[in-house]
Parts: structure tokens; C-alpha cells; sequence
């Protein structure tokens, strides 16, 4: 079961990005599986990636510790990144 997935070390896909807001740099991305503040996570999309460690996440504009499987969370991300791109764990 993978709602408590960020125990999983290594690669796990965790979900993808359903939007990015470029002016203020945040990935939407839908969760396949548990996440939470802390964690380093990879996104990928084609030959573009990125790695970063979660400082805060947001669910509905509210800061949240941890995303679960089906919820939609809010990241801050140091680059663009494109709907689609999908995110693993580092």
C-alpha cells in the first residue's frame, strides 16, 4: 500500500504535475502516493531534471506537513518545470 510510500527509499514515482504557475514558480502535482516536508523528490520531463528537497507544501492555499494518494499539493520549485513532468523520489 502506498499511503505511507515516503518510507520507500529510491526512485518511486510519486506522482506528476497537473499545472505550474511560472510567476511565482509552483508545481501542482498530483499525488500517486505519500509525501511529505523533508523528503527530496526528482522532477523529470524529457531530457530536462531537477532535484530539491520539499520545504513546504500547500493543499487548498493551507500549509500542510504531508500529502497523501489522490491529493493535489502545492510545491515551490527553483526552476520552471512543464505540465506532465513527472516526480520521483530522490
Amino acid at each position: 500500500m502506498c499511503l505511507f510510500g515516503w518510507f520507500k527509499k529510491g526512485g518511486k514515482e510519486l506522482g506528476k504535475v497537473v499545472h505550474y504557475f511560472d510567476k511565482i514558480q509552483v508545481m501542482v502535482v498530483a499525488l500517486d502516493c505519500g509525501l511529505k516536508v523533508g523528503d527530496a523528490i526528482k522532477v523529470k520531463r524529457g531530457d530536462e531534471e531537477f532535484t530539491l528537497k520539499v520545504e513546504s507544501m500547500q493543499i487548498d492555499h493551507k500549509d500542510v506537513c504531508c500529502g497523501k494518494k489522490g491529493d493535489e499539493i502545492a510545491i515551490k520549485v527553483p526552476q520552471p518545470t512543464k505540465d506532465g513532468a513527472k516526480v520521483y523520489r530522490a
